[in-house]
């Protein structure tokens, strides 16, 4: 556990920053170029989100010009069961703010809802995975791993399961990793920014039992700006 100006979020690393965005694309440059030199004959494994906070991340990523973008290869770490066109997939979303952005193209290895199994395969033929965004929900759920969901009781060994919202509050079925799908990534990155994170952010740092406190990997980020923080963050320097 990493502190931050008093501050401590579950199993990870709470880093206070001004622009969440700059800060995870700076990240990424940086742990691509070290991924790559460590395994070069190996594509770089990016596992991306959705929401509008990814969207702002992906669009000032594909800005970032120090990246060899056809050694890199994208996941998706939770998907709707809509179309893939459709307004509410994150795989539409990763292309139009990140994928088609860029050249090389990366590989994009999209979501099916109907090949729940073949995505399995796709994250169990990885050893690792390189980086892992996730976002933060009002409720503390990442990816599609809502508080009270089966996805949470297992089983255990599963990387990728289907998943709905309990509450109701997400009306469409999901395709979601799982705590152990997450867990095998080398770094995990949670990005939160905004006045409306606040309260799910004060849940976190009071290290409530959250979809998201649950996050384990060999290393974990949480990149916050002072407005999902709220008051506490003037005590960090």
């Amino acid at each position: 556990m990493v502190r931050d100006g008093g501050l401590s979020v579950p199993n990870g690393e709470l880093h206070v920053v001004d622009d969440v965005c700059s800060a995870f694309a700076d990240l990424v440059v940086s742990q691509v170029a070290s991924g790559l030199a460590r395994a070069p004959a190996q594509p770089f494994s990016l596992v991306l989100s959705g929401g509008s906070t990814a969207r702002s991340c992906y669009e000032l990523l594909a800005s970032r010009h120090a990246l060899d973008w056809g050694r890199i290869e994208c996941l998706v770490g939770d998907e709707r069961c809509v179309p893939p066109d459709d307004p509410d997939a994150n795989q539409k979303m990763i292309r139009d703010a990140l994928v088609d952005r860029v050249e090389p193209r990366p590989r994009l290895i999209p979501m099916d809802c109907g090949a729940e199994d073949a995505y399995e395969k796709v994250i169990a033929a990885r050893a690792h995975l390189d980086l892992v965004h996730l976002g933060l929900g009002p409720d503390g759920h990442t990816a599609s791993l809502f508080p009270g969901s089966g996805a949470l009781l297992g089983p255990p060994d599963r990387l990728v399961v289907r998943n709905v919202d309990p509450s109701g509050r997400n009306c469409h079925p999901r395709l979601t990793l799982t705590l152990a799908g997450i867990g095998r990534a080398r770094l995990v990155v949670f990005t939160v920014a905004g006045e409306d994170k606040h309260e799910a952010m004060s849940r976190v740092l009071g290290h409530e039992d959250l979809p998201a406190t649950r996050v384990h990997a060999d290393r974990v980020v949480w990149l916050c700006d002072r407005e999902a923080i709220g008051p506490q963050s003037l005590a960090v320097g």
